[in-house]
């Protein structure tokens, strides 16, 4: 994806869809109000569907992979060929979100944009690969711009595939070990933290592993520390999984697909699409609060309040498919529930 593209403008949620949807809760036989966030989330899916009757059947989740340099830190609990190792494992339809998938009856792919023990062809896995993995941001830059590019273009790519395939609403996901230190140091970057304040545990640290995180964290923001923009914080400190998030996230709201957010990582990655593009804002739901310690205030910087807190931390997007069935059963309620005239009820 160029810069250009980036920049395009997004669409525009339909207001007379959203405020129709809006009246029709308060003629529900129901007191207004009392079905709380699965209102407002159905109310608000109609005015980004265009639709008096919103729908979340058809479901794409695009699970993007890559490696990391930082891992050379020892940032992580699991060694790095994991990454390439999850990925055959998504593409078997052994990992959680290869099971969450089946059950929500939603297509899955899996994006390989390099891992350091790359597992080949394999089924349902999409090849485009960049690169064995990032830099390690703490001495270089973690990506070329033309790394950068082919990352977000990768983004784009899922999310016009999605569109294509009729896809109601579009989930990203990511693998990438290492990944959490990354999501971490651009937080930190776009949003003037300490990395102690939301450095957590990852893939499961003890306190000295997140002693050597928070370390390496703080050497990248020094190092990186005259990089200004959200695009070459992204570029300096993300990961290509980042990045293709951040990519597919204006790239759905572009085209007008509403997306729903996963975890941390995702979360970031969304941080950085609404500096570069603040309209794409409009078109994120968030499906849950991690129990990855950033989290919360990421979710706090975006405005953004989670249909969920299960205390989970797994990422590819197992937080946000949990979510689909509240979504789905807010829909039928919208769609499906009597009004007060047609039930001969009483209103207020």
């Amino acid at each position: 994806m160029s810069h250009d593209g980036l920049y395009q403008p997004c669409l525009s949620i339909d207001a007379a869809c959203e405020t129709a949807a809006r009246e029709r809760q308060l003629q529900l036989t129901k007191p207004p109000g009392s079905l709380g966030a699965l209102e407002s989330v159905a109310t608000r899916l109609a005015g980004l569907q265009r639709t008096a009757q919103p729908s979340v059947e058809r479901v794409w989740i695009s699970v993007f992979a890559g490696d990391h340099g930082v891992t050379e830190e020892g940032v992580s609990a699991f060694p790095q060929v994991v990454t390439g190792e999850m990925v055959r494992n998504f593409a078997h339809g052994g990992a959680a979100i290869s099971v969450l998938a089946h059950e929500l009856g939603a297509s899955l792919e899996v994006v390989n944009l390099g891992t350091v023990n790359d597992p080949g062809e394999l089924p349902q896995v999409r090849r485009a690969i960049i690169a064995a993995q990032t830099a390690n941001f703490v001495s270089h830059e973690a990506m070329t711009v033309g790394q950068l590019e082919l990352a977000l273009q990768a983004g784009v790519d899922s999310v016009h595939v999605a569109k294509h395939a009729g896809a109601q609403l579009f989930i990203g996901g990511e693998m990438g070990i290492g990944n959490t230190t990354s999501a971490c140091a651009l937080a930190c970057a776009l949003l003037g933290e300490r990395p102690e304040a939301l450095a957590g545990a990852g893939t499961g640290l003890d306190r000295g592993g997140i002693a050597r995180k928070i370390a390496a964290i703080e050497r990248g923001l020094a190092r990186h520390r005259a990089v200004e923009t959200p695009l070459d914080q992204l570029r300096c400190l993300g990961g290509f999984e980042i990045a293709a998030l951040t990519g597919a996230y204006i790239a759905a709201a572009q085209a007008g697909l509403p997306v729903l957010v996963d975890g941390f990582i995702a979360t970031a990655a969304a941080l950085a699409a609404v500096r570069i593009q603040p309209a794409c804002r409009e078109w994120m739901l968030f499906s849950h609060v991690s129990h990855e310690r950033g989290h919360a205030r990421l979710l706090a910087a975006l405005d953004a309040v989670p249909l969920l807190d299960l205390q989970l931390r797994l990422g590819e997007a197992s937080g946000a498919a949990v979510a689909v069935p509240l979504l789905r059963l807010a829909c039928a309620l919208h769609n499906r529930m009597a009004t007060f005239a047609q039930a001969g009820v009483s209103s207020a």
